[in-house]
């Protein structure tokens, strides 16, 4: 089986599993409820979620706490999307090859909407105490996936990119707001995939480390794509960075040099996890992708 075959199976895999823990769109509120199903089952690359499940199989603890914790960090992933797409924000109307949740829904129910999926998120979460003979692991699991989120993670990273919206932004916060915003909840992808796993203290650090470069190469090529890419690839509009007046990568070093970042990043994470005893070969090719992917 091909890369890109294995990839494709455990993609579907997960959209199976996002399903299963989704609302039932019913009931007064049953407005909202399609807001956020039409959020998240908009389709995508599933990254966080599938770096959460191939890091746990680098270690040797198999449970079903996995499956809550994979489903809450897409829900989380979407809702910060439904917020970043509104007028106030990046202003967008497209988002995977179709129109973004505000546009369908209107701006007060986008709100709700993402508002839904981050509290949403944290109840799919806790179902995984059900599940399991390690609460003390849920637990911790929790309180990963709660910073990585907030106002020093996701939220926090977003907080400074909003505020430097269309002035000049030096290097030390540019990568500051990547590590955040889009680091910050891959980071907890891989550490709970490692803590659910078996992973101890040292090891989940060092996979937290690998996640943090998997996300600068991740965000550096976003901003590649958003200038040489193409819409109908991509599934949204290019050139939002240079609308929305962004400093990204691109803008402060030039096209060549975010590229080799993109590859020192993605090598680094690489040679980190390679660190283990226990390689995952699927998860390197997946890492490595990140440096020649289009959309």
């Amino acid at each position: 089986m091909s890369f890109k075959e294995e990839l494709n199976g455990k993609v579907g895999e997960i959209e199976k599993l996002l399903r299963e823990f989704l609302p039932e769109e019913k009931g007064f509120q049953k407005t909202v409820l399609e807001a956020v199903n039409y959020s998240v089952l908009a389709g995508g690359k599933r990254l966080r979620p599938l770096l959460m499940q191939e890091s746990s199989r680098m270690f040797c603890r198999e449970g079903k706490e996995l499956g809550p914790f994979m489903a809450a960090i897409e829900m989380i992933h979407s809702s910060s999307l439904v917020h970043d797409d509104l007028p106030a924000m990046d202003a967008d109307e497209y988002r995977r090859g179709r129109k973004t949740t505000w546009v369908v829904y209107g701006e007060d129910m986008a709100i709700l909407a993402g508002d839904a999926l981050m509290i949403y998120a944290f109840e799919t979460a806790a179902k995984a105490f059900r599940e399991t003979d390690r609460p003390d692991l849920v637990g911790a699991c929790i309180g990963i996936l709660a910073e990585k989120t907030g106002i020093y993670g996701m939220i926090g990273g977003q907080t400074v990119d909003v505020e430097l919206t269309g002035k000049p932004v030096p290097e030390e916060k540019l990568d500051f707001i990547y590590r955040l915003k889009t680091g910050a909840l891959l980071e907890a992808s891989m550490m709970i995939g490692a803590v659910l796993g078996g992973a101890d203290r040292e090891q989940t650090a060092l996979v937290g480390r690998a996640a943090l470069d998997v996300g600068m190469a991740f965000q550096i090529q976003d901003d590649i794509l958003d200038v040489t890419g193409a819409q109908e690839v991509l599934g949204k509009p290019v050139g939002s960075d240079e609308k929305n007046e962004k400093t990204t990568y691109v803008t402060l070093k030039g096209l060549s040099a975010a590229r080799k970042q993109v590859e020192f990043y993605s090598r680094r994470a690489v040679e980190t996890l390679e660190s283990f005893p226990v390689r995952n070969g699927f998860l390197k090719e997946l890492i490595l992708a990140l440096i020649t992917r289009e959309k």
